[in-house]
């Protein structure tokens, strides 16, 4: 059976013409019982389209699991390794929680469930701004329905591991409510009408596309450094009110005091990724991880007229890192970029982690219980940057 595929439902906030192939809504096909043939079409529609949709679908943990497996086979362990409840320290530590039989996949969301897939009883947290970002929303303004990003990010653990190819995302219980406005905060006066709990979603393609040239130059040269034990490591300091990075107020844990950790697994990532169907080229950096920037010279031939660090630089000062980063990816979630979706229970959604930057949406009160279950694993090899070519045409 051949799958049939629809856009995806685009709120009026969104520009068209920069979704044009961005996200599917698939049907004819039960992502959870697919023949070989069917899979090999979800995996080549998942990186022509980045984001994928089914509706109503029933899906158990092992076969959500299956499911993201078969983007790589040789994947094993969950995106963030098996530690996740021994590092109380880490910023993710309250908000997942491993289905027993089923550790790769995590259960998060909002509120007290009890007896769900081998977990007796466990009370979920929904991430919100106000225990992450430097300033948060009056409770007056929160009453009224304003709220922000959590943290774009990839999912990725970004200290030994490499970044899952993919993650799957399926809504067990999606909480009712009216929408919500998502202020930006930044003196631009942004502002995105969202609903309830929504996960957003950039392009990372889109992101790379709308640098002006001296930027793409950098994108392609540019190698990123991260922090070891990341999560642990920003859990002190403050993002900024866009959720895109953090505050440079010298928070973060001293590399001293993070759980135990070596050189060689300290993970250096192109700033872009290549596709590895369409071989477009994404920008795909985790801006709350970052420490370092390494920019190689221009290759030889390219035009040095108005090239920024033409012959190459290696930025260490946090705050010239994080604030190149923004200066990069902040025009890639501008209102009209995103897509907000709305969740419905039994949509399962498939993003492309190596080509989108996502974020959870919103506040929740206890009693709007948010059930969802995700998986996502690490890879069983590091992404592909830009090639040579790449860097004499965008250099």
């Amino acid at each position: 059976m051949t799958i049939e595929l629809k856009p995806l439902p685009l709120p009026d906030s969104a520009e068209p013409s920069h979704f044009i192939n961005f996200g599917r809504e698939v049907k004819g096909i039960h992502p959870g019982n697919c023949t070989f043939e069917q899979l090999e079409d979800i995996k080549q529609t998942l990186y022509q389209h980045e984001v994928l949709l089914f509706r109503d679908v029933v899906l158990t943990p092992e076969q959500q699991l299956k499911l993201t497996k078969a983007f790589d086979p040789e994947s094993e362990i969950y995106g963030h390794g098996g530690k996740l409840e021994s590092e109380k320290s880490s910023i993710l530590h309250s908000a997942l929680h491993a289905i027993p039989r089923v550790p790769q996949v995590q259960l998060i969301g909002n509120g007290m469930i009890h007896n769900h897939e081998g977990l007796a009883e466990t009370r979920l947290k929904h991430l919100t701004h106000k225990t992450f970002h430097k300033t948060i929303i009056s409770p007056e303004d929160e009453v009224k329905g304003f709220t922000r990003f959590y943290r774009w990010h990839i999912d990725a653990a970004l200290y030994d591991l490499s970044p899952p190819r993919v993650t799957t995302l399926y809504a067990v219980r999606v909480p009712e409510g009216p929408n919500q406005i998502c202020r930006y905060d930044d003196g631009t006066g942004d502002e995105l009408e969202v609903p309830l709990a929504t996960t957003a979603f950039v392009s990372g393609q889109t992101m790379f596309q709308l640098l002006p040239s001296e930027l793409k130059s950098v994108a392609v040269r540019a190698n990123v450094k991260y922090a070891p034990h990341p999560y642990v490591w920003m859990a002190p300091a403050h993002a900024k009110s866009t959720g895109l990075g953090i505050e440079s107020e010298g928070l973060e844990t001293p590399l001293e005091q993070l759980p135990s950790w070596v050189e060689d697994k300290i993970k250096i990532h192109p700033v872009s990724w290549k596709n590895p169907v369409s071989e477009a080229l994404s920008f795909q950096v985790h801006p709350c991880c970052a420490t370092e920037v390494m920019i190689k010279p221009l290759p030889p031939g390219a035009s040095r007229e108005n090239a920024l660090y033409p012959n190459g630089a290696h930025l260490k000062e946090l705050s010239e890192v994080r604030d190149l980063l923004y200066r990069m990816q902040r025009p890639a979630i501008a209102p009209s970029l995103v897509y907000p979706h709305k969740w419905t229970d039994k949509d399962l959604i498939i993003f492309h982690n190596r080509g989108v930057l996502h974020t959870v949406v919103g506040t929740l009160q206890p009693d709007q219980v948010r059930v969802y279950h995700q998986c996502n694993l690490a890879a069983s090899e590091d992404p592909i940057g830009p090639s040579n070519e790449d860097i004499i045409k965008w250099a």
